[in-house]
């Protein structure tokens, strides 16, 4: 079996068509934004032994479910934090800094990071959401302030290391960005009609270096943001992944063709 890898900025649909594909495929091994990967750490701390020790002894209550959501990798610990339910001040405030991304880590170690997970990775099987494009590309944006080329660069040497024969990325695409941002403004939302995820993502983008020195404000602004990233992401794909990408109408794909594709 393939490796899938499921992309397409904010509000193209890419959890459904994962939960779809998932439905339809069952042997797939689910790797979702915040489960723990083997290539992707997005919402997930990671740790030295020494961090994970002090974690454990600080939120000793919570020492069960910490164990229980860890995976260690040699020297590291991979805590996927999100998973642990709790009302303990500060304890996903706490975890959060140990996450690799929004400028935490230095570019040389980013790059490091990510690569040699990649280069280690040999199974088949997975199906990964936003693990190739969503949460790497943001923060080589937003926060290292990488230009155009210089992230095609960082995807021409990443996907150097990966086992072609295994890869296929699903892109899902529409050039109706406004629309499908507004509607998950939306759909977002709590019962109060609260916009929660617009919120905190124009927080995100409004507070980044990258948003700070473009004076971002605006929800015109995160448009602007969204359609450079998806130009960039099917730039990448042109020019770099060729055929083992299939780009799709963002929630107007056909399941029976997905299914023969991958």
């Amino acid at each position: 079996m393939n490796n899938v890898f499921i992309e397409g900025i904010q509000g193209m649909g890419k959890s459904t068509l994962l939960n779809c594909i998932n439905s339809a495929v069952p042997e797939f091994h689910v790797c979702r934004e915040g489960d723990y990967s083997p290539i992707e750490l997005a919402w997930c701390a990671w740790m030295t032994q020494d961090e994970y020790g002090q974690v454990l002894k600080r939120y000793e209550p919570l020492r069960a479910e910490i164990v229980k959501n860890t995976v260690q990798e040699k020297e590291r610990f991979v805590v996927s934090y999100t998973k642990i339910i709790t009302d303990i001040p500060n304890f996903h405030k706490e975890l959060e800094k140990f996450e690799i991304y929004n400028g935490r880590k230095s570019l040389q170690d980013l790059k490091a990071i990510i690569s040699s997970r990649y280069s280690n990775f040999s199974e088949t099987g997975y199906l990964f959401e936003c693990s190739f494009f969503q949460n790497i590309m943001e923060d080589l944006i937003l926060f290292h302030q990488l230009s155009d080329g210089e992230i095609v660069e960082f995807y021409r040497e990443l996907y150097a290391k990966i086992k072609k024969e295994q890869f296929l990325l699903l892109y899902l695409y529409s050039d109706e960005v406004e629309e499908a941002i507004k509607a998950i403004k939306e759909e977002r939302s709590d019962a109060q009609g609260n916009e929660l995820w617009y919120s905190l993502m124009l927080e995100y983008l409004v507070h980044s270096p990258y948003g700070e020195k473009h004076g971002y404000r605006t929800f015109e602004d995160m448009i602007v943001h969204f359609r450079h990233r998806q130009q960039l992401e099917l730039r990448i794909i042109r020019d770099i992944i060729g055929e083992k990408a299939v780009i799709l109408p963002a929630k107007k794909w056909k399941m029976e063709e997905i299914i023969a594709v991958i």
